[in-house]
């Protein structure tokens, strides 16, 4: 088959929304390394079949968005990730431990301001026992009538450290004690060759096989992929098969979250300082539409990319524009420094054509359809 042929043929194949093999994206969409081809897709097209995509699995023309809040609980942390601002180690003068009382008042006002979840991560603490978080759990739905999505994978080898427990067992008493869903934070880029470089916590096999057994305990979870750390187009392409693969077997996979590398106030900025642009960050976002056929729902990081790459996202295979971020403290001290509130996502929904509905962590929707948006 000619070069021409072939690529026609993956055109017609992804404008019909098939899916195609590690390899057969290797061969149309590297523009850099040892892999580059000469006749890449183009962002315009990715974004068009992508769009496509979004439409099929979203035909009822909504965009969701969540309000909630990323209480970080604490930011001691027995881990150096070099792409970090946030983190202190155990015993500097500047790390914290937020108590029960603290994190009350802030779950309090997320509700008072329309909130919809909570959103809970922090730092490796090694102190901590399980049962501070089972407790926390249980204090707050005792309390409130709030959706939990707490702990990602790294916080769960964490645990595991500190107690001895199994993941599963640690996952068994977080479930049975209140949490409702899990965060993909800590999955950067699931290739080890560059998890050993930016020093992350868990390799790419502990961090998928917490979140397998998060699926089988009955956890409804999110996937992230931060990139632009200095891995390669191939190594994204390696982190987006193997969550297709793991959701193949587990369907548990609620949402897939791109966003990009913040370097302002990290050791890895010092080498890595220019963010990367927002067409970039578009083609990437597209190509994980169209990759990850499995997962039903694709959410665009504003918060990376400003409210108008937000927007555009919106047709590059988004149907999420993600959160107000009432409260934020790990991308922000990188430099994230956007900010929107309910009106500006609505607007932006409805600018971008289509009508905003508010949502959980899980990706519930919290009004119905045909009611007043």
């Amino acid at each position: 088959m000619s070069d021409l042929s072939k690529g026609e043929n993956i055109r017609d194949r992804l404008a019909r929304g098939e899916r195609l093999s590690l390899e057969e994206w290797r061969s149309t969409v590297l523009t850099e390394g040892e892999g580059r081809i000469s006749d890449p897709l183009s962002t315009s097209e990715l974004c068009q079949y992508a769009d496509g995509v979004r439409e099929r699995l979203h035909p009822e023309g909504l965009v969701s968005y969540v309000i909630d809040r990323n209480i970080n609980y604490s930011n001691v942390c027995t881990c150096v990730c070099n792409f970090c601002a946030f983190y202190r180690p155990p015993g500097h003068e500047e790390g914290y431990v937020l108590g029960y009382d603290e994190i009350f008042e802030k779950v309090e006002e997320t509700l008072e301001l329309g909130g919809s979840g909570i959103l809970m991560q922090g730092g490796l603490h090694p102190d901590l026992p399980l049962d501070w978080y089972t407790g926390l759990m249980r204090e707050l739905k005792a309390r409130f009538e709030v959706h939990l999505h707490c702990f990602s994978p790294p916080e769960i080898l964490g645990l595991q450290e500190v107690t001895g427990l199994s993941y599963r067992d640690i996952l068994v008493a977080l479930k049975d004690s209140g949490l409702d869903s899990i965060p993909g934070g800590g999955g950067e880029i699931l290739v080890d060759e560059i998890r050993r470089k930016r020093r992350t916590k868990c390799d790419s096999q502990e961090w998928l096989d917490i979140m397998e057994i998060a699926h089988e305990v009955g956890f409804p979870t999110t996937a992230t992929m931060m990139f632009a750390m200095g891995e390669t187009e191939g190594h994204r392409l390696e982190h987006l098969e193997k969550i297709r693969q793991l959701q193949d077997r587990t369907g548990g996979f609620v949402s897939f979250i791109p966003w990009t590398f913040q370097p302002d106030g990290t050791p890895l900025g010092r080498l890595i300082p220019d963010r990367l642009p927002v067409d970039d960050y578009l083609r990437w976002l597209a190509i994980s539409r169209l990759y990850l056929d499995n997962i039903p729902n694709v959410q665009v990081s504003w918060l990376t990319q400003g409210i108008e790459g937000g927007r555009r996202g919106l047709h590059a295979g988004a149907n999420d524009i993600g959160s107000i971020m009432i409260e934020e403290n790990v991308i922000s001290p990188a430099g994230a420094k956007h900010r929107a509130d309910e009106r500006l996502l609505r607007d932006t929904i409805e600018a971008a054509g289509f009508r905003p509905i508010k949502r959980n962590a899980a990706y519930r929707w919290l009004q119905s359809v045909t009611s007043d948006q």
